[in-house]
């Protein structure tokens, strides 16, 4: 949805306020979880479980500008190569400082790297249509040198490669050689009989980082070497030979060589990383950035939400198609959507049964605001707006406080102390069950003076309550405005659907009744309730029956006008479908009419060529009449099949219902005449055909064909124009034809070959093939075909009307 063009800065214009207590009891901390479970780093979770309310609206505008975009994106649908990436910031901070990497850090800075240039070039492709996300994409440093060269140091396993040095190459393959020689040896010396007698079983192994061979230690006079191990029963010790020892030494110098190699690529690399610190760190930001606003996008599409209307903090609040964001969510259940509108009240009271939504709505309205201030599109319906409040208060779930010694009403009175004390122009108040668990009389004064004094503040309020006074208010002063949720008396169950305008009933005894209560006592309580009522609760009840009723016959009218305009339109439907199906009939009709003309026609040519064999002068024309009446014959009904197909497209056309409005040209279905609406009246209308006027039923008007019912100034004619128009056509017979555009040329003649035999044995006298212009290939290979082809007589270039160049005529 487009957000409208920010207004000049308002005083209204602060930075959000909203207390942890609020934030909890409206559970905005589910809405960041949520963001944050479908971030893909971990860099993007931390920033979506941090996520801020922004400062203004400029800045709220911009960031569901930036959704959207996000949205765009991902239902491409596109996905930035982001997964798996770890956070690499505290690496890049100690390269800084000149601090050396683990292969596993310089690992993750390069896979960081690849994604900063895969997720740059994906966005700038893309910058025309997604300004927002382009500006993050260049934040994205493209470090491609930096990022091969990490990538060619390191094999798959994590381990340096041999690529990453030329000294570390030489020092590995040393080291190599000398694991070759020490192997060589022992396999000979394992090959020596007299020697693996001294061994406990055929093998050698490496202990210390020194190659052994397992002796029994009863034989260990009899190898000369340096013990580096036992067994733990200490029949068996693990020596090295002593001629494998030099060789050993020299494996150790080269291994450590090998080790002080690594190291020194690890330093340079780091110091690589260390050099680039200030735009790598910024390019992980703006990927967080990227990650997050990719979640807004998938958890905006869960929601099935929309970028709403950002209204001053004092604007209008509409909310269409309201979904409670947790419960949408939580999935499961049916989420019964409501519309929210205060129109020009300042405070919506909402009464009803319990457990029916009041604090649903009341939430839901709540996260709805703290959303928009975060930059996230609402689970609403498109239209809806939102101010964009400065503060959010709430006084909503139980607050009974048994450490500070406050019973559920005390602890009540003192949240309202403070919203009351706090609250400012701007601000949104929720308050579930105002003033309740005390004596109604005095808890409805509390009420009514709380919400004036909040009211006087320029807050929004919303509260719900059971208190008549309260409902009473809407009756009595223009702020506030009435709502109920409601309630199936047949079920005995809450419907869930909030009603603007109306003061709802507890249904407390039919609940009770639900509920199992005995019989006996829901009686009893009724008939106590009926009786109790003063003359305010009855006026109340009074006037939201006789609302009620109206309501009721306000929908009723509107359904039977529904299905009055159904039925019409079902009957023009039908009325279509049977004249299209009558001239679909004439056209087949006409078809075989036609078919058995030209049958007749060629009988009759074959007539004419033997009779001017026999050179029968009278009878020759009395046969070429005979054939010229029956071209005719054919060209009428060729003419009419034409008229009849038009008339069918038209048809197809006409099934859009008609548009009733002064204006509107219609067709009189009994007169089948055009005539154009100058007035309506209920179900008749005033219809003009030219300087004609009547009073017709509107049944008896339809659409024209074509769908176009708006009255339009026709063109003036000319009387000579009518009399062009009026002329005769001149007779003229449609030549076979042939399309051979895209063929190549020896199909195209084979084709053509195949086409102009069946024309001469149709009797006809000319044909036509398209061949267009193309390269000319086929042009030329068909004429010099046609110059020795014993089908044609001659042929020529199409006329300008006919094609031109790209078309040959050919007379048989």
């Amino acid at each position: 949805m487009a957000v409208s063009p920010p207004p000049p800065k308002s005083p209204l214009d602060l930075p959000m306020d909203v207390s942890d207590r609020t934030l909890a009891s409206l559970g905005f901390d589910d809405i960041r979880a949520a963001l944050a479970g479908r971030c893909r780093t971990e860099v993007g979770q931390e920033r979506a479980r941090a996520r801020k309310f922004l400062e203004s609206r400029d800045e709220v505008v911009s960031a569901l500008a930036l959704a959207d975009e996000a949205r765009g994106l991902k239902n491409e649908p596109i996905t930035l190569p982001i997964s798996g990436l770890v956070d690499v910031r505290g690496s890049i901070d100690r390269a800084s400082k000149a601090g050396m990497l683990e292969p596993r850090e310089l690992i993750a800075i390069c896979q960081v790297l690849f994604s900063f240039e895969r997720c740059n070039e994906i966005l700038l492709d893309r910058r025309e249509r997604y300004s927002g996300l382009a500006a993050l994409g260049r934040r994205l440093p493209v470090l491609t040198k930096l990022a091969t060269r990490l990538d060619r140091s390191f094999e798959a396993s994590g381990e340096i490669s041999d690529r990453a040095s030329s000294d570390l190459r030489d020092a590995r393959e040393k080291a190599r050689g000398l694991h070759k020689r020490i192997r060589t040896r022992l396999d000979e010396l394992l090959r020596d009989e007299k020697f693996t007698e001294t061994l406990r079983e055929g093998y050698y192994s490496v202990r210390n980082d020194r190659y052994v061979v397992p002796v029994k230690s009863s034989h260990q006079r009899e190898v000369n070497g340096i013990v580096h191990n036992a067994s733990q029963s200490g029949q068996t010790l693990f020596i090295e030979p002593a001629e494998m020892i030099g060789l050993g030494n020299e494996l150790a110098i080269a291994q450590s060589l090998v080790l002080e190699e690594e190291r020194k690529v690890l330093l340079e690399l780091s110091g690589l990383v260390g050099r680039e610190a200030g735009g790598l760190l910024d390019g992980v930001d703006a990927l967080s950035q990227l990650d997050e606003l990719e979640a807004v996008a998938i958890l905006s599409n869960d929601l099935h939400a929309v970028t709403p209307g950002v209204e001053a903090a004092d604007g209008a609040l509409v909310l269409r198609g309201l979904r409670h964001p947790r419960l949408v969510l939580k999935g499961g259940a049916e989420i019964i959507a409501n519309d929210v509108e205060l129109g020009d009240a300042r405070s919506l009271v909402v009464s009803g049964p319990n457990a029916g939504g009041k604090t649903v709505t009341l939430t839901g309205v709540g996260l709805c605001a703290l959303m928009t201030r975060a930059g996230l599109p609402i689970p609403a319906d498109p239209g809806s707006k939102i101010p964009l409040f400065n503060q959010v208060h709430s006084a909503i779930g139980d607050q009974q406080d048994l450490q500070a010694g406050l019973s559920t009403f005390s602890a009540h009175v003192t949240i309202l102390k403070a919203i009351t004390t706090s609250a400012r122009r701007g601000a949104l108040v929720l308050v579930d069950e105002i003033a309740a668990d005390t004596d109604p009389r005095e808890g409805a004064a509390i009420a009514t003076a709380v919400l004036e004094e909040l009211l006087g503040r320029g807050a929004i309020v919303l509260v719900t309550t059971h208190l008549e006074e309260l409902k009473a208010l809407a009756h009595l002063d223009k702020r506030f405005v009435n709502a109920r949720v409601g309630f199936d008396g047949k079920k005995m169950s809450p419907t869930y659907k909030l009603q603007i305008g109306f003061a709802g009933a507890s249904s407390a005894i039919d609940i009770a009744r639900r509920v199992g209560l005995a019989e006996s006592i829901c009686a009893r309580a009724h008939d106590l309730a009926t009786n109790a009522g003063g003359a305010l609760s009855k006026a109340i009840a009074a006037a939201e029956d006789e609302r009620r009723k109206l309501w009721e016959q306000r929908d009723a009218a509107e359904r039977d006008a529904r299905e009055a305009r159904a039925a019409r339109e079902a009957a023009e439907t039908e009325l279509a479908a049977a004249l299209k199906s009558r001239k679909e009939s004439e056209v087949k009709f006409r078809e075989s009419l036609r078919a058995e003309l030209e049958y007749a026609r060629t009988q009759i040519r074959s007539l004419v060529e033997k009779l001017e064999t026999e050179k029968g002068a009278g009878a020759l024309k009395a046969a070429q009449a005979a054939a010229a009446d029956m071209t005719a014959r054919i060209n009428e009904q060729t003419t009419a099949e034409r008229g009849i197909r038009q008339e069918l497209k038209g048809e197809v056309r006409e099934l859009a219902p008609l548009e009733l409005k002064i204006g509107a040209r219609a067709r009189h279905r009994s007169m089948d005449a055009e005539v154009e609406i100058v007035d309506l009246a209920g179900d008749s209308a005033t219809v003009a055909m030219g300087a004609m006027k009547m009073r017709v039923a509107v049944s008896e008007l339809g659409p024209l064909a074509g769908g176009a019912s708006v009255a339009k100034k026709q063109p003036a004619v000319s009387k000579l124009d009518r009399a062009a128009a009026a002329a005769p056509a001149p007779l003229a017979i449609a030549s076979p034809t042939l399309d051979v555009r895209g063929q190549r040329a020896e199909e195209a003649l084979r084709n053509i070959e195949q086409f102009l035999d069946r024309c001469v044995r149709n009797g006809d006298e000319s044909a036509l093939v398209i061949h267009g212009h193309g390269t000319g290939a086929i042009k030329r290979e068909l004429r010099d075909f046609l110059k020795n082809s014993p089908y044609a007589k001659s042929f020529r270039p199409g006329d300008t009307g006919e094609g031109g160049d790209g078309v040959t005529v050919i007379l048989l």
